[in-house]
């Protein structure tokens, strides 16, 4: 986990990226490649190839209740995160409205979430209930609850009493429903899903950002997320 993306973290996370893009096209493609295919590709050609695999992991599924703003808005902020990470609880409280404000109800900036619990067991179920509490209407209620927990600068524990305040305090109508959609197979799989696109693209620490083609990690300044929002609404 890091509070800051240094330079050297940020070169590292688009090193594995573009790792990730010549796994894609081995896979693709298959055998060993011809002379003319092996020859270094330009740097441009290669951004390009970065921008398109990282763009291709927008979902901009109508009606996802793991998703905030327009499915048409021209910037995708994509977001890797741990409830029990202390740096995504800031992101969460000071940041995260602001960005709704300015640029998602504006129908500039899509937030779709992603889960990527790396904190233990208490991580993978809490990211379990903020799933089950999505089937009743209510997984930003919970999502923000539950962030809630680590405003104060600590690691947040999800004991079991804990999960159901959480649950209480989102608002979660049916308990008993929330209860037994915890343990749906269906809701272990999609947080695997997620957790599984972060690792191949290299995320290790949250929160981890990636906004359109523009890695970002950890609990950035407002004006950092901006001026990448910015950068890539100019480009769209």
């Amino acid at each position: 986990m890091t509070s800051k993306g240094s330079p050297a973290l940020r070169w590292g996370f688009a090193a594995l990226v573009v790792a990730a893009v010549a796994a894609l096209a081995w896979g693709a493609f298959g055998g060993r490649p011809s002379p003319e295919q092996a020859a270094p590709q330009t740097a441009t050609a290669e951004q390009d190839e970065i921008a398109a695999v990282l763009k291709s992991l927008q979902r901009r599924q109508p009606d996802d209740p793991f998703a905030l703003g327009r499915t048409d808005a021209p910037v995708v902020m994509i977001m890797y995160e741990d409830y029990r990470c202390p740096f995504c609880s800031k992101f969460t409280a000071d940041i995260k409205p602001r960005l709704i404000e300015r640029y998602v109800d504006t129908g500039v900036l899509r937030l779709e979430w992603r889960d990527f619990p790396i904190f233990g067991e208490e991580s993978l179920e809490i990211a379990k209930a903020a799933r089950a509490a999505a089937h009743q209407g209510r997984f930003w209620e919970f999502h923000n609850a539950a962030y809630a927990r680590g405003n104060g600068g600590e690691k947040p524990s999800f004991p079991e009493e804990t999960i159901q305040e959480v649950a209480r305090e989102a608002g979660v109508p049916d308990l008993a429903k929330f209860n037994a959609d915890r343990d749906d197979p269906a809701i272990l799989q999609a947080i695997q899903t997620d957790a599984t696109e972060g690792q191949a693209l290299g995320v290790s620490s949250t929160p981890s950002f990636i906004i359109n083609s523009q890695p970002v990690l950890g609990a950035q300044p407002l004006d950092q997320f901006v001026a990448v929002i910015e950068a890539e609404r100019a480009k769209a």
